[in-house]
């Protein structure tokens, strides 16, 4: 069956190049099947509550299932196909149910118990200890503690909940790709970059048009909001992207019932198991103890951005009446002023700082710094791949050995969901045959090459990629090898964005720019001058920054804990009284941000977005560190304190609370100094 379905093939990297969706079904069903008889064998009275009894056997099951189902996922979020999102959501309710039933079974949950309260406990290591804690815990919240007609109502809950979130995320793809504003005059795109204009044509030309489209993907809508001088076709696309899966389009794709059913279901779910919000329940697996301590904090951050906010705001709206003839500064116009106002105060626009970023320097420099920071060293290889446009690397130490291995797929598509993001493929684990090498994905959503040209790269891009990449990072370095808690697993939710956040530092470091800029049609490194200029306005607007950071995080948290879901109020109206006391640009009456924020209803970010923040405070200060040690080295890259962060956090995975990692790696409690001067708010 193997050699015939490659999803049920686990012998090395996925088989990207045959896969079909009719592969789907059947290699779900045995998968399932085989997981089911691995439970029964750990629940048989006769298999004792020992590790390598029933713990390895039942890793050993799902591993395989979370592969497979990993892979079509996967898929599922960068080629949709009407065939593949078919059988993806055929078999999710499956997925979604096994899980659940795993969740609440009694019997296992015993089995776990046995053991820690077992003699053997103590001759488990602290990260096979550590995945028995977490576990209980999971069981716990996973309703194995309910009375049968409550765990039948729960399983229910998260079913549908499973349903409507892939909905959610299905209605805002469709909703972006029914959006292609066709325009015949060139007039009419004054002021867009002419890459950005020659790609605008190329979609024109691949749907038979003459002229040039303009999508709502970022490498379209952005530079559209960023540079068009013409304010009504502005005005026209920001409406469009802002009111994307509402009640503005087409009915059969208004997110907005979703996330009203979504709210209620989760309400119900957390009451089930005796919380008074799903806020509540979210956090009991996070570093932060309660909604009301996340608030406070978010309050604070806020209390500290607002005067810079107001600043920021200031200055725009007297800069777009005083120089653009704009006296009514509106929404659509506030990407366009700011960049006008960049441009006059630092004499640099990030078009120009564009030119300096082509995709192989960048990736060039990118890796650079992760043989600097850790000995080791990123080259192209080859493996099955799910598009043409994407590449694959392997990350070896100074020995030659394999550490990991990555999938890099950078550009925006149709079939693809927006955003960027990192997913695991293989988690590093010991086997009876010697150690499993960490494999991930890395997506992000830029312009592709265009004319002839390489990719070009904004700052902001460059940032993002780095982001994604301290992702990879914390996947593939990690030293532990128990699944549980290797890599991502078992690390609480508002810490998995330090190694992220982290890398994004380098970003505005002259000894790592200077390795990946090379101007595209001269060949000539980023200036020094034009740098110094890029440094002097990274704050620009921070405050403003912060502050939709902060509207967005505290809707979240509010949204999960003391908003009544079965009350007469909606989502929107939510946000509209949190914009009222936190935002200092309020946006138009028609804006549905809620019905397109994936974060929150569709991934894993619900009573978590605050984690941006709040692992920004550990971020900053971490890095911190390789500034306080600057002096003495020569420099910020620091191959010794780059090994430390490498062995405190990213090595140990969630073999241990991330506070204590950090603390093993800083020395101390983090403070928020380091946030508030980087951002330069201190």
């Amino acid at each position: 069956m193997n050699s015939t379905n490659p999803l049920l093939d686990f012998s090395g990297l996925p088989r990207f190049a045959e896969f079909k969706p009719e592969f789907v079904t059947p290699a779900v069903d045995q998968l399932l099947a085989d997981c089911r008889a691995a439970v029964e064998r750990a629940m048989d009275a006769a298999t004792p509550a020992e590790w390598d009894a029933f713990v390895s056997p039942l890793d050993d099951a799902n591993e395989k299932l979370g592969r497979a189902w990993g892979q079509v996922s996967h898929l599922h979020s960068v080629m949709d196909s009407p065939e593949l999102r078919e059988v993806y959501n055929a078999n999710l309710p499956k997925i979604t149910i096994y899980y659940a039933e795993l969740g609440q079974n009694e019997a296992l949950f015993g089995k776990f118990k046995a053991l820690a309260a077992s003699a053997g406990f103590a001759t488990l290591n602290a990260a096979q200890k550590k995945i028995v804690e977490n576990e209980l815990r999971d069981f716990r919240l996973g309703g194995a503690e309910l009375p049968a007609d409550k765990k039948v109502s729960f399983m229910a809950i998260q079913e549908e909940e499973a349903k409507l979130s892939t909905k959610f995320e299905e209605n805002l793809l469709d909703a972006k790709k029914d959006f292609a504003l066709l325009i015949d005059d060139a007039a009419q795109l004054e002021g867009i970059p002419n890459d950005v204009r020659v790609m605008m044509q190329a979609t024109a030309e691949a749907e038979g048009k003459t002229g040039w489209i303009i999508t709502l993907h970022a490498p379209s809508f952005g530079p559209v909001m960023q540079y068009a001088d013409n304010r009504a076709l502005r005005e026209q696309v920001y409406r469009a992207y802002v009111t994307l899966a509402s009640e503005f389009g087409k009915i059969k794709l208004d997110n907005t019932p979703l996330i009203a059913r979504i709210l209620k279901l989760r309400r119900e779910a957390a009451e089930l198991l005796g919380f008074k919000s799903y806020a509540e329940l979210s956090l009991a697996a996070k570093m932060a103890d309660t909604p009301a301590e996340v608030l406070k904090f978010l309050d604070e951050l806020g209390a500290r951005a607002r005067p810079y906010a107001e600043k920021d705001f200031a200055e725009l709206k007297a800069f777009a009446a005083s120089e653009l003839g704009i006296a009514d500064l509106q929404a659509w116009d506030n990407a366009y002023a700011s960049e006008k106002l960049r441009v006059a105060r630092y004499s640099f626009s990030d078009q120009e700082v564009k030119q300096y970023f082509p995709e192989h320097r960048v990736l060039a420099g990118l890796f650079k710094l992760v043989e600097t920071l850790y000995g080791l060293y990123i080259r192209e290889d080859k493996a099955p791949v799910w598009h043409p446009d994407v590449k694959f690397y392997t990350l070896t130490d100074h020995a030659g050995q394999k550490v990991g291995q990555f999938y890099l797929d950078l550009y925006a598509r149709a079939s693809k969901r927006g955003g960027a993001w990192m997913g695991d493929v293989i988690t590093r684990r010991r086997k009876a045959d010697g150690i499993q090498t960490p494999v991930a994905y890395l997506n992000c959503n830029f312009s592709s090459p265009v004319g002839g040209k390489p990719a070009l790269f904004t700052h902001d891009e460059v940032i993002t990629l780095f982001h994604e990449t301290g992702h990879g990072l914390h996947h593939l370095l990690t030293q532990i090898e128990e699944l549980g808690v290797s890599g991502l697993n078992g690390v609480e939710w508002d810490a998995v964005e330090l190694p992220s956040q982290f890398m994004e530092n380098f970003c505005w470091e002259w000894d790592v720019l200077k390795h990946m800029t090379a101007h595209v049609d001269t060949g000539a490194a980023l200036p020094k001058e034009l740098f110094d200029k890029m440094l002097a306005a990274k704050n620009f607007q921070s405050g403003l920054d912060t502050l939709r950071q902060i509207e967005f995080a505290s809707f979240d948290m509010r949204l999960h804990d003391d908003f009544d879901p079965n009350g007469g109020r909606s989502a929107m109206d939510l946000l509209n009284d949190i914009r009222k006391r936190v935002a200092v640009i309020v946006p138009p009456a028609y804006n549905r941000s809620p019905n397109s924020f994936s974060h929150i209803f569709a991934g894993g970010y619900a009573a978590g977005y605050y984690s941006y923040k709040w692992a920004e405070v550990l971020s900053a200060d971490a890095y911190a560190l390789f500034e306080d040690e600057a002096e003495g080295y020569g420099g910020v890259l620091n191959s010794e304190v780059g090994h430390r962060f490498w062995s405190e956090i990213l090595a140990q995975g969630g073999a241990r609370p991330a506070l204590e990692s950090f603390k093993a790696f800083r020395g101390r409690e983090p403070t928020i100094d380091a946030l508030l001067r980087h951002n330069g708010m201190a």
